[in-house]
Formats: structure tokens, sequence, C-alpha cells
């Protein structure tokens, strides 16, 4: 398998979405048209949100800014459940390569989850791996012998949880690899899980968000949508949030999987929301971005991409910035309050990747092959790495260590030697 069949999948699916969304929802399409930042504008509510109590792990997640991933792991795709990829990691000022680790016949797409000192990680050609983040030293590797992977491992309790492209969500012990329990979804699983008080929350190309019991996997509940789910669930105050290819971002009790409200934002998406207090962030398949008041369940701005190219990048906040990445070739800082642009930064061809934000910098992948650093309050280029191809994952950051993969199956540790 390769990254390019990969992709072709990926792409197809997602025009027919589009075109779809063109001819069946065009109304619709008004809601985000024409935006301006300093006029918010109205989305559909079908419900009202209720209030609940904050849970123990999204405690930090207040209105004083993002919720920061613990500086000693990385534990899931966007570093919190909150999505907020912003990292209380103390990366060097000069990064430099300590080691890599090739794979045969292996292509990256997948984050990788750190934990205790130990990378988990797999590629397209099913094959999950554990490393030693010290040097790279291969620990453990499972083979499906069959289905690939593009979602990331999330570990918590000694577990890691991942799904593959036959819809597989498997539970791995870390320590050994061996596989604890396996559990059947309808269509593939694009995207990381997110675990709560023993539940696990992942979603399907079979339209499903299920929610598992971590220790078991067996099914406690599932919710249904009208399309895809190619997204990372978002949790807050035991609400989950699931933007789907159905053009509606969900948001659901995480209790019993009921709709608590559905806000409408024309167009197909697999972006992982970000939250930050009352706001969440997300981007589109048509180039839109968003800024929701999930509270209220209603639009607050969007901002469209200049050519309408799709945005699959997932959002990082700092206090004040939202920063993305666009197949549009560009890097893009947005005012959290405003929408208006702050700065832009040009790759050389488009981002998928998501950027990690860390101290006064963000990381990010592209498709030229290129892992950037760049100045957050400015957009400034402070540092790059030429990778040997194209890339699509995300940085993963622990420490003083930032760790992450390209399509041509190269883990690339980075540090002070």
């Amino acid at each position: 398998m390769n990254r390019v069949r990969a992709n072709g999948r990926f792409v197809a699916s997602f025009v027919g979405l589009v075109s779809g969304f063109a001819a069946a929802i065009a109304p619709v399409a008004l809601v985000a048209q024409q935006p301006s930042p300093t006029d918010p504008q109205p989305a559909t509510t079908d419900a009202s949100p209720v209030a609940a109590e904050v849970s123990r792990e999204s405690e930090a997640a207040g209105t004083n800014g993002p919720r920061r991933a613990d500086g000693s792991s990385w534990t899931t795709f966007r570093g919190t459940f909150e999505g907020t990829g912003n990292s209380g990691a103390s990366l060097p000022e000069s990064l430099e390569l300590l080691w890599t680790k090739e794979v045969e016949k292996g292509a990256f797409e997948s984050t990788a989850a750190i934990v205790d000192g130990r990378i988990v990680i797999a590629d397209l050609d099913g094959r999950v791996y554990a490393l030693d983040l010290k040097d790279g030293t291969e620990l453990w590797k499972f083979d499906t012998e069959g289905a690939g992977f593009i979602a990331s491992p999330t570990i918590l309790d000694g577990r890691a949880y991942l799904g593959d492209l036959d819809g597989v969500v498997r539970a791995f012990d870390v320590a050994s690899g061996e596989v604890v329990w396996s559990f059947e979804t309808g269509l593939e699983v694009d995207a990381a899980a997110t675990v709560h008080r023993g539940r696990i929350l992942v979603g399907s190309q079979d339209a499903t968000l299920y929610c598992l019991d971590a220790k078991s996997g067996e099914l406690v509940w599932k919710y249904q949508i009208a399309d895809q789910i190619r997204c990372s669930p978002t949790l807050v105050e035991d609400r989950v949030f699931v933007a789907g290819c159905d053009g509606f971002l969900h948001i659901i009790g995480l209790e019993n999987g009921e709709e608590i409200a559905k806000v409408e934002i024309g167009g197909p998406t697999g972006v992982t929301p970000a939250v930050v207090g009352d706001r969440l962030f997300l981007g589109t398949e048509d180039g839109r971005f968003l800024a929701i008041d999930w509270r209220k369940a209603e639009l607050l701005w969007s901002w469209e991409e200049p050519r309408g190219q799709s945005i699959r990048s997932c959002p990082a906040v700092t206090d004040e910035r939202v920063v993305f990445g666009t197949r549009g070739r560009q890097v893009i800082a947005l005012d959290q309050t405003t929408g208006k642009e702050v700065w832009t930064f040009a790759a050389r061809r488009g981002v998928d990747s998501s950027p990690v934000i860390v101290g006064g910098r963000l990381f990010i992948g592209a498709g030229d092959g290129r892992v950037y650093g760049l100045n957050v309050e400015s957009g400034e280029k402070q540092w790059e790495f030429e990778t040997g191809g194209e890339v699509t994952a995300s940085p993963a950051v622990v420490d003083d260590r930032l760790v992450i993969a390209d399509s041509r199956g190269t883990v690339y540790c980075f540090g002070r030697k």
C-alpha cells in the first residue's frame, strides 16, 4: 500500500460529498458565504445544550486559555481531548535530528502517541510499532496482515487504542503489544479515539460514533449521523463534539449518547474540532473555517480560503490565535475573537498536517516534505527540516523532543544532542 492510493480514496470520497452538498443544500452554503469577521452569522440549532459538571480531565479548559498537553506525554492525536494542539513541553531553541527509524515498505499518515518514553505509531501497510523514545529502538510490532492505519493511537492507563482501515478498533497492551480486545465497526476508522472515564469514543465511515467500554471493548451506545465520521471526537464537560461529513457539528451527551444540539456548518469535514472555553473551531472541505459558540449552538464568525481550497488540517489554539493549514499551500493564523487574518505562511505544497504549539512556536508538516517551525505571533519561519517524503502526519511533542513521520516510512526524532 502507498500514500497515493490512500489519498486517492480520501479525495474521491470527499469530492463526491462536496458535489452532493453543492447540489442538494446550496441554501445552507449561504450561511458562510462572504463572511465578515465582525458580523457573526447565525447557524441552525436543533436543540439547546444543557449544563453539565466539569470533567476531571477537562478542568484546565476554561476561558483563560487552551488546555495544554502535559509536557511529559503526548497521549492522543491533538495532545488533549479538547483538540487544542498545544503542549506544555519545552523544546530547545535549535532542534537537531537525534535519530530516524525506517520501516520496510511502510508509509505514515498516523501521528505518534508517546507515554513513559515509549512511542506508538502505525503505518499504511497495517503495522503498529512501539519504539524507544531515546534512540528509536523497536520494542514490539503488530501486523494486521491487511488493513492499514491512517488513524493515530491514543494511550491511557497502559493501553493503546487504535482503529484501522477495515474498521477494526483494537486495544493493545503498550508494554507487550498484545491485543487485549477488538471491536468491528461497519467501515474504516480514519481518526484517533477519545478515552474518558472508562469509555472509548471512536467514529467510523459507517456514519456512526461508537462508545465502547475501555476494559472489555463492549458497546455502550452508538450515535448515528447521515454521513461519514472522519474526525476524532472532542470532549468538554461530558459533551462530545463530532464534525461530520453530513455538514453538521453534533453535540452529544457522553453518558447516554443522546443528541444535545446540532449546528449547521454548510459542508463536509474530517477536521477534529478544537475547543477553548465556549468557542469551538473547525475547518471544512469546501474551504471555510468556523468559530462556534457551542453553549449557544450558534455561529460566531467564518473565514473563507481565498481559492476555495480544502481545510484538512486540524486547528491549534493559543490564548489569542487559532492556527491551521490549507490545501492552498498556506498556514493561516486568525484572531480567535474576530476571525481576522493575523498572518499567513506560504508552503510549497498543500498542508494537511495539523500544527502543534510549543511555547511561542508552532510546528507543522507539509506536502513539500518539510517540517516547519514558525513564530506563533508573526508567522516568521524559524526552523525547517526536509524529510524524504510528504508529511501529512502531525508532530508529537514530549519533554525536549519532537517526533514526526513521513510518507516514505521514516520516523524522525528531534531535540538537543
